[in-house]
């Protein structure tokens, strides 16, 4: 098949997205598709009448990697490069490998929706109801999901749109649409409280000020009608921030050690977190287990990461399902939604 990957984009999480790019990239083409690795934003300036000569089969190169992985975007660029939309009509399929930002909110998703192109991933309606952790956790106490306490605050007016004082301290913030713990902080005081809001605030219009819990961190997988086996991760500090994420240093329990009533009920609460938010094909949830064994479903991820470091190919790993097997099964699932040309 002819494969788009789309990754890069001008998300905070633009790094990340170009990891999990050149890696998926070069498993699509050792399993023999013709690949074209294109960073949404910049897109490709010039392409030739006959577009498939793009798309290639060899190894992605030195001097690809280092093309495409550029961080400096143009100052006039925008969501969709130039010729972005040109290349994925002329593929069977796009794999999205975009993290946060329009590339995980439904946007891109809407976008290739209305051009008729199938991609990788939930639709643009699961996608933004991951993505508004507001809404998604509304979702997930509709069906029984249990989600710590949260209330709702508007940066431009300077105010809680639902009451702080049910939260109480010790709280977390966070952007309300953002992900890989991108401009999270903690708060044990008001002072701290604040100080929070205003490092969020640079993020995010709406933030949301949770309960902290302390407890076990754990995520599960939900790939089709799979649940995968759970990691427990061990971060060196005890905080899984953004750097604890991606520099290797956190320790990651594969199937996470968990009793059997436990593990039950994570993979109970996973189900039914994926349905609510009317996700498909596969998403990663993070929950946090308290010392009385009660689960807390932090958010859902309808993209998680495809670096060496991401936890859901190890998910996937763990139960036979090899990197470049996962790639392919996820293409497939998009292929078959695909509408065939007249």
């Amino acid at each position: 098949m002819k494969i788009v990957v789309l990754a890069g984009g001008n998300s905070t999480e633009r790094e990340v997205s170009i990891s999990s790019g050149i890696r998926v990239a070069n498993a699509l083409r050792k399993n023999g598709h013709r690949v074209l690795l294109c960073d949404i934003c910049k897109g490709i300036s010039a392409i030739p009448d006959d577009v498939s000569v793009l798309f290639r089969q060899t190894p992605v190169s030195a001097m690809e990697a280092e093309h495409f992985s550029s961080n400096t975007l143009p100052q006039n660029s925008t969501l969709i490069g130039e010729n972005v939309l040109e290349v994925c009509r002329a593929a069977d399929v796009v794999f999205l490998a975009l993290h946060g930002g329009a590339g995980e909110d439904g946007s891109v998703q809407a976008f290739l929706d209305c051009n008729g192109i199938s991609y990788t991933g939930s639709n643009a309606t699961g996608s933004m109801l991951a993505m508004e952790k507001d809404l998604s956790k509304r979702l997930f106490s509709a069906a029984g999901v249990p989600t710590p306490p949260w209330a709702l605050y508007d940066v431009e007016k300077e105010s809680f749109i639902t009451p702080f004082e049910a939260i109480g301290y010790p709280c977390v913030v966070k952007p309300a649409n953002g992900g890989s713990s991108v401009g999270v902080s903690f708060a044990q005081t008001e002072q701290e409280l604040f100080r929070a809001l205003q490092k969020a605030s640079l993020l995010c219009r709406y933030l949301l000020v949770e309960r902290r819990i302390y407890g076990r961190e754990l995520t599960i997988g939900v790939l089709g009608e799979r649940i995968l086996p759970p990691v427990e991760i061990l971060p060196p500090d005890g905080v899984y921030d953004y750097g604890n994420k991606y520099n290797g240093k956190s320790i990651e329990i594969c199937p996470a050690n968990l009793s059997k009533a436990v593990s039950s009920r994570l993979g109970d609460y996973a189900r039914r977190a994926f349905d609510a938010l009317r996700l498909r094909d596969y998403a990663r949830f993070d929950f946090l287990l308290d010392e009385e064994e009660n689960l807390w479903c932090l958010e859902g991820n309808t993209l998680p990461g495809m670096t060496k470091t991401s936890l859901f190919p190890k998910e996937a790993e763990t139960v036979g399902i090899s990197y470049a097997a996962l790639c392919e099964l996820l293409v497939k699932m998009a292929a078959e939604r695909a509408t065939p040309t007249p």
